[in-house]
């Protein structure tokens, strides 16, 4: 399988270094890797430089793309990649050998046009009990074959054929471009216009948790923006016609959901930190979906 790895980079020089020798231990090697720095310093070359001198069974190329904007930056890696298949991972990603032989072994099992593999959370020792004990940084996972649904489309692990990715034009839309949400709008797009997407469970990635992740704020924040690009997805059509009573129902379980999760949070808080802050971030997810009804979404890549 002809398949080019595409990655987006921005200010994580040692982890691109680490994931590209990653890259040229696999055991079935692309036929070339794509890196975009998002960084107008251009943080990246010298990851990209010293993998080049150390020798990699595949070219890497490298292009800057100075506009600050991860969308317009992953619509960059999509122009510049010649393989027939594109894989994406993100540049704070370890990919273990098997990685990219089990999702191309995954897209001819299952003539599919996409497949997406689990991202495993890598918990430095210097975590807390209760966020290892909440488990807030894992996905849920599905039986492999099984094609994923909508609400749990995202990038991270992805493998997709080119001519269906690129019947979307552009293919991720630059108004995501400072608030993330673009992958999710893409697969989305891709589903209803009839692509195939299954799920691949050997296919993992393994994802270490910076410290700056390694607290509540964090949870909430990523949970708050979670629920915007959810709320911003049903409004734009990609899980079903907008209709007024679909938004009107959004709106109203949101709303509901946030009273009972705050409820839950304060009545659980004697079991344990971690099952308090696990409500604490399902009234997160709804607050930032009634938010989005009111025009504000958070610029997390601003």
């Amino acid at each position: 399988m002809n398949i080019s790895v595409c990655i987006a980079t921005h200010r994580r020089p040692e982890r691109l270094r680490a994931l590209l020798g990653d890259l040229a231990q696999q055991r079935l090697p692309p036929q070339e890797v794509i890196v975009v720095d998002n960084d107008d310093a251009e943080s990246g070359r010298q990851a990209v430089e010293r993998a080049r001198t150390a020798g990699t069974p595949f070219p890497i190329h490298y292009a800057n793309e100075a506009q600050k904007n991860v969308a317009i930056a992953r619509n960059r890696t999509v122009e510049l990649a010649q393989g027939q298949w594109l894989a994406f991972v993100d540049d704070d990603e370890r990919a273990p050998a098997d990685w990219l032989e089990r999702l191309a072994a995954a897209a001819t099992r299952f003539d599919a046009d996409g497949v997406l593999g689990p991202v495993e959370p890598v918990l430095p020792e210097s975590a807390p009990a209760w966020l290892r004990r909440g488990r807030f940084y894992d996905w849920e996972r599905l039986q492999t074959g099984a094609t994923v649904p909508v609400k749990l489309l995202r990038f991270g692990n992805v493998l997709l054929r080119a001519a269906t990715l690129r019947t979307q034009r552009p293919p991720f839309d630059p108004a995501y471009g400072l608030t993330g949400g673009e992958d999710g709008d893409l697969l989305a797009r891709l589903t209803q216009a009839g692509a195939r997407i299954v799920w691949c469970d050997e296919a993992t990635v393994r994802e270490p948790v910076e410290a700056a992740r390694l607290s509540l704020r964090w949870l909430l924040l990523r949970s708050l923006r979670g629920g915007q690009d959810f709320a911003r997805h049903v409004l734009a059509g990609r899980h079903g016609a907008p209709t007024a009573a679909r938004r009107a129902r959004l709106f109203a379980r949101a709303l509901a959901q946030l009273l009972a999760a705050g409820a839950l949070a304060l009545l659980c808080l004697p079991l344990g930190r971690h099952v308090a802050a696990h409500w604490l971030t399902r009234a997160s997810a709804n607050l930032g979906k009634l938010s989005f009804f009111f025009g504000w979404h958070r610029r997390e890549y601003a």
